[in-house]
């Protein structure tokens, strides 16, 4: 089929015009698909999306993994547009605040108190300048591992795109790496009775090794620190109750989002009682200004939230997040062997939370052949970062995705024989995200 993208580019054009970047989140900015092959999006019903020129897309990683239901889940949309008809924010809260709260506590029993924002810095933001307070430090410890944490100078002062951030602000942060207790061990003791709290994504592409988690807590308590998961990716995909549901390992603080929502503007920071009272007004210790926002408590996302809770408690959505997963995985697998590069077209990952590597003739993580992969499935009707997929997929959805990567490793494999991706390129390759230049 032949795909126009005459109207797409004009689009971008248009956001960058008006937007830094041509869009509000540098993820999913044009720099990060094949040039003038970056589809505007204008509408979504399930797995699928259809852009500004018609093209329809069977889509993965949607909303870069905020929707695991699909696009205009119809629980979802029944349950906001009860919520429009009713008032969106008030002067005080609305008891949907308490109920949204008490099914979330439900959700993720290991917590025992939670407040809600619009978007994940808010809360893993929160979840810092609380543990600050409580231990009276300044350092933090993040895991150097994990691609994300907060659009916020403690985190963004780790990544080449630093600027405008003090020096000062980025002494206070440093660096761990993941699996590695031993490496922890030896940064705690030299900042030790200075860092507050150690932040991490319990797990990603790979699992953790075994008694990690564990040996983690316990030393992170040891050397009076709180350990805090961000559960932004892993909450509602790897379980209802995020990683510390998978692992059995609760953390003194967590943050929550993207699934949480299916799309719809909602994040949680959640923890035990006596860390999340320092923010309230029945503890007697110097009150801390944790989580304050005109919008975070809008009912329609939280009527968006609990939805999304139901529908997940109900039809079983995370065990079929991980069916639909497997199935995916295997057939990519298959006619990557087929293809003869099942050892440069990996897919790595839990099944409800995919991503693939492209590998060069080197077996060295390539952006190139990232760019030729995706320009491939593009042109075969299929879109996504990753492989990240929502319960919305059909088997002909993720049955026609394999036929498409069957395709695309064909094309693979023939530059990978000349030996030179760039004459299977009519534009540059796609970037990271965090370079120092544009």
């Amino acid at each position: 089929m032949t795909r126009s993208f005459e109207k797409s580019i004009a689009a971008n054009a248009r956001l960058h015009k008006a937007i830094p970047g041509g869009a509000h989140t540098y993820a999913k900015g044009d720099d990060q698909y094949p040039e003038d092959m970056a589809p505007v999006i204008e509408r979504g019903a399930g797995a699928h999306v259809w852009d500004v020129d018609g093209n329809e897309y069977i889509e993965y990683g949607s909303g870069l993994r905020a929707v695991s239901l699909g696009h205009a889940h119809p629980r979802v949309i029944e349950a906001v547009r009860g919520q429009l008809e009713r008032g969106s924010n008030f002067v005080r809260p609305s008891i949907l605040e308490a109920e949204a709260a008490e099914r979330f506590l439900a959700s993720v029993p290991t917590a025992d108190m939670v407040k809600f924002a619009k978007n994940g810095s808010d809360a893993t933001t929160a979840a810092v300048k609380l543990s600050r307070a409580i231990t009276g430090r300044a350092r933090v410890a993040i895991c150097s591992d994990h691609a994300f944490f907060s659009t916020d100078d403690w985190f963004i002062t780790r990544t080449p795109m630093a600027a405008g951030i003090p020096d000062a602000i980025g002494d206070l942060t440093v660096g761990f790496p993941y699996g590695d207790l031993a490496a922890t061990e030896e940064l705690l003791r030299r900042y030790d009775g200075e860092i507050a709290c150690v932040i991490l994504e319990a797990a990603t592409a790979e699992e953790p090794p075994a008694g990690y988690l564990e040996g983690l807590r316990d030393l992170v308590h040891s050397y009076g620190a709180l350990l805090v998961f961000d559960e932004m990716i892993t909450g509602f995909r790897f379980s209802e109750a995020g990683a510390q549901g998978v692992y059995g390992v609760t953390p003194d603080l967590s943050t929550f989002g993207k699934a949480l929502g299916n799309g719809f503007a909602v994040s949680a920071l959640a923890g035990k009682r006596e860390f999340m009272e320092r923010g309230g007004l029945r503890d007697n210790h110097e009150r801390v200004f944790l989580l304050s926002t005109t919008h975070g408590a809008e009912t329609h996302s939280l009527a968006a939230a609990m939805a999304v809770m139901d529908v997940y408690a109900e039809e079983g959505i995370a065990a079929r997040l991980y069916e639909r997963g497997e199935k995916l995985a295997a057939g990519v697998r298959e006619v990557a062997l087929a293809a003869g590069v099942e050892d440069h077209v990996l897919v790595r990952g839990r099944a409800s939370n995919l991503v693939f590597a492209t590998l060069d003739e080197n077996f060295a993580p390539s952006q190139p052949y990232r760019t030729l992969f995706l320009r491939e499935l593009i042109l075969g009707g299929v879109i996504g970062p990753s492989f990240v997929v929502s319960s919305a997929l059909t088997d002909a959805d993720i049955e026609k995705t394999v036929e498409v990567v069957a395709q695309a490793c064909t094309v693979y494999r023939k530059a990978l024989e000349a030996q030179d991706v760039s004459a299977f390129l009519p534009g540059r390759p796609v970037q990271p995200v965090f370079r120092k230049f544009a």
